[in-house]
C-alpha cells in the first residue's frame, strides 16, 4: 500500500529511546549489576541492526525478551528485523507485543494498520487508522489510509466523509473526486460517480486525470460519443497520453479519417508516457494485417525508432516493416542494429544471417556467425552457416574446425549432418585434401541422398577434378530431373561436358545457364572459356570482362583477359 504524503519520522532509535513501562531504567532508580547483560544485549542488537547484520541482531535481542518480557522497544525492533527476513506473521506478532505494552504509541498503531492492510485485513486495518485519525486529525496520509482500508472494506458511506474532512482540511483538489467516484463506482452508484467527475470537470476543467476518468466511465457505461468527445478533450490536456492517442487513432479509423488516424498513431509512438511494448504490438499487429503495408506507415515506424533509439525491439520491428517493403539491404541494417543492442535473441541472429547468406555476403556471415556463436555456443545451424561462410571466404581451417565441432551438436538430424559433411568436402577441397573431400561428400549423400545442392557440389568438385566424370554425369543428371532450369545446376552440366572435351555442347550449355543468370561472374567466365576452347576469342574475352565487372574471384582471369587464352583453373 502506498502511504501517501508520508514522511517517516518514526524510526527505530526513536521507539527505542523513549521510557516506556517496565523500562530499563527509571528517573528515580539506578542500574544494578544484574541490569548489564539486558543492556549489553540490547545496544549490542541496535549496533548489529544499524550494520545490517539482521540474525545477529535477533540473536541478540532475543536474549532481552529471555531476560525480560515488558519493553516494547524490543518488541517493536524485532517486528522490524522479522519484516526485512520476510516473516510478515513473526513481525506481526511482535508488533501486537509492543501495542499491548504500550496502547497509546502512535508508531505501533501505524506499523499495526499498514500491517493488517497488506494482509487484507481492511476491517482490523481500518480500525487501527481510526485511532491515527482520532488522534492526529490533520494527517492526510493517515486520512488517506483510512479511507482506502474503509472502501476495501465495503463502508463506502465513511469512506466519503472521510474524503469531506479531508477536502474541509487542505481544500478542493481533482484527487478527491477522483478517490470519490472510485468509492460510488464500487457501491453500484454509477449516476452519482458521473456527476462527482463531471462536478470535479467544472472545478479543474482541464486536469487530464479527470478527464480520462470521464472517458474510462463513458466506455464503460457503453456512451461513445460521450467518451469519444472527452477524448478529444484528454490528447488537448495532455499531449503526451499515448494511450489516449491510440484511442483516437482506432477512432478515426473507423471513421476512415485516415491522415488524423496516422497522425494520432505517430503521437501515440513517440510519447514517452506509453510503454515501449505497446507500441511495438500495434505496430506489430499492424504490419501482419495489412498484405499491404501503407506508406504511410513508414514514418511512424521511423518515429518509433527516434524516439526508442537504444531499443532492439524498436529496430527488429523497423526491420520487419523494411522486409515487407522489400527494402532488404536496410532492413539487414536494422536487424544488424538490434542484435548489437540486444544479442540475447537467436531467432533474430537467425534473421541477419540468413539474409546475409541470401545476398551472398560471407565477411559479414562470418562475422555474425562467430559473434552469435559466443552467445549460443550450442546452435548446431550456426555451425553451419560458419562453415559456409568460411569456405566462401578461404578460411578452410576455421572451416574444418568449426564444422567438425558442430558435428557434436547435432542430435537425430541427419539432413542438418549431410549438410555439414557437405560443406567439409568444400573446406578439405579448398585445403587441396581431395581423399578427404571426396570421403566427406560420399558421407553426406548416405546420411541424405536427396538433397541435390550437395550432389551438385560434388559433381562440379569431379568436375573440376577432371575425375570419375561418369559419376559426376549420373549426380548432374539426376539434379537436373529435379531441378532443369536452376542456373547453377545448369552450369554443373557444361563444366562436366568441358572436362570431357566437349566444348561446342558446353558452350551451348553454359549459354543456357547465363540466359537463366546474365550476371553470374562465375557461368560468363565458363562461357567464355568454352568459346576460346571453339576459337571465338573475341566473344571470350568480352565474357571475361564481362566475369571480372561483375566480381570474378577466378585467380586466372587477368591472365585470361591479357593473352587471349584460357587457363585451367587454380586447384
Amino acid at each position: 500500500m502506498n502511504k501517501l504524503f508520508y514522511i517517516a519520522f518514526a524510526s527505530f532509535l526513536l521507539a527505542s529511546c523513549k521510557a516506556p513501562s517496565g523500562a530499563i531504567q527509571k528517573s528515580d532508580a539506578v542500574v544494578s549489576a544484574k541490569d548489564y547483560p539486558y543492556i549489553e544485549s540490547f545496544h549490542k542488537g541496535l549496533q548489529y541492526k544499524v550494520q545490517g547484520r539482521t540474525e545477529e541482531a535477533i540473536t541478540e535481542l532475543e536474549k532481552c525478551l529471555a531476560l525480560r518480557t515488558d519493553d516494547d522497544a524490543v518488541y517493536y525492533a524485532l517486528s522490524k528485523l522479522e519484516l526485512e527476513r520476510g516473516n510478515p506473521d513473526a513481525s506481526q506478532n511482535y508488533i501486537q507485543k509492543a501495542h499491548e505494552i504500550d496502547p497509546e504509541n502512535i508508531w505501533y498503531i501505524e506499523e499495526l494498520a499498514y500491517m493488517y492492510f497488506e494482509k487484507q485485513d481492511f476491517e482490523q486495518s481500518a480500525k487501527q487508522f481510526k485511532k491515527l485519525v482520532d488522534k492526529e486529525p490533520r494527517n492526510i496520509d493517515w486520512q488517506y489510509a483510512y479511507s482506502e482500508a474503509l472502501t476495501r472494506n465495503g463502508q463506502n458511506k465513511e469512506a466519503l466523509e472521510v474524503f469531506n474532512t479531508m477536502e474541509a482540511q487542505v481544500g478542493k483538489h481533482p484527487h478527491f473526486a477522483l478517490q470519490r467516484y472510485a468509492v460510488l463506482m464500487q457501491s453500484g452508484d454509477k449516476s452519482g460517480a458521473e456527476e462527482v467527475l463531471l462536478k470535479g470537470k467544472e472545478e479543474f476543467p482541464t486536469d487530464a486525470n479527470i478527464i480520462g476518468a470521464l472517458v474510462d466511465h463513458y466506455y464503460q457505461v457503453q456512451q461513445n460519443d460521450k467518451a469519444e468527445m472527452f477524448l478529444m478533450e484528454l490528447v488537448e490536456a495532455d499531449p503526451e497520453n499515448g494511450r489516449a492517442h491510440l484511442a483516437l487513432a482506432d477512432i478515426y479509423q473507423r471513421k476512415n479519417e485516415m491522415d488524423k488516424a496516422y497522425n494520432a498513431l505517430k503521437m501515440a509512438v513517440e510519447s514517452p508516457n506509453l510503454d515501449i511494448d505497446t507500441k511495438m504490438r500495434v505496430l506489430i499487429n499492424i504490419q501482419e494485417q495489412s498484405s499491404n503495408v501503407p506508406k504511410e506507415m513508414y514514418p511512424i515506424v521511423e518515429a518509433f525508432v527516434a524516439a526508442n533509439p537504444e531499443s532492439a525491439k524498436a529496430h527488429s520491428v523497423y526491420g520487419d516493416y523494411l522486409l515487407v517493403a522489400e527494402r532488404n539491404d536496410e532492413a539487414l541494417d536494422a536487424y544488424l542494429k538490434a542484435v548489437e543492442l540486444d544479442g540475447s535473441k537467436l531467432p533474430l541472429w537467425n534473421q541477419v544471417m540468413v539474409m546475409q547468406y541470401e545476398k551472398e555476403d560471407f565477411e559479414g556471415l562470418y562475422q555474425s556467425s562467430k559473434e552469435c556463436l559466443e552467445l549460443f555456443p550450442t546452435a548446431s545451424t550456426v555451425y553451419l552457416l560458419h562453415g559456409i561462410s568460411a569456405n566462401n571466404t578461404e578460411r578452410f581451417d576455421d572451416a574444418v574446425n568449426m564444422l567438425s565441432l558442430g558435428m557434436e551438436m547435432v542430435v537425430n538430424d541427419a539432413p542438418l549432418k549431410a549438410e555439414m559433411y557437405g560443406q567439409l568436402g568444400e573446406a578439405y577441397f579448398g585445403r587441396g585434401e581431395v581423399s578427404a573431400a571426396i570421403d566427406n561428400y560420399k558421407k553426406a549423400l548416405e546420411l541424405d541422398n536427396n538433397n541435390y545442392s550437395i550432389k551438385n557440389n560434388y559433381a562440379r568438385r569431379l568436375a573440376m577434378l577432371n575425375r570419375d566424370l561418369d559419376l559426376a554425369q549420373s549426380l548432374s543428371d539426376q539434379v537436373s530431373k529435379v531441378y532443369p532450369d536452376e542456373p547453377i545446376f545448369v552450369d554443373t552440366k557444361g563444366m562436366i561436358l568441358f572436362s570431357r572435351g566437349k566444348f561446342e555442347e558446353a558452350e551451348e550449355v553454359f549459354g543456357k545457364a547465363m540466359f537463366l543468370a546474365p550476371k553470374n561472374p562465375i557461368i560468363l567466365e565458363h562461357l567464355a572459356d568454352a568459346q576460346a576452347k571453339n576459337g571465338n576469342k573475341e566473344g571470350a574475352v568480352q565474357n571475361w570482362k564481362l566475369a571480372k565487372e561483375y566480381g570474378s574471384k577466378s585467380k586466372t582471369i587477368d591472365r585470361k583477359i591479357a593473352d587471349k587464352k584460357y587457363y585451367a583453373p587454380e586447384i
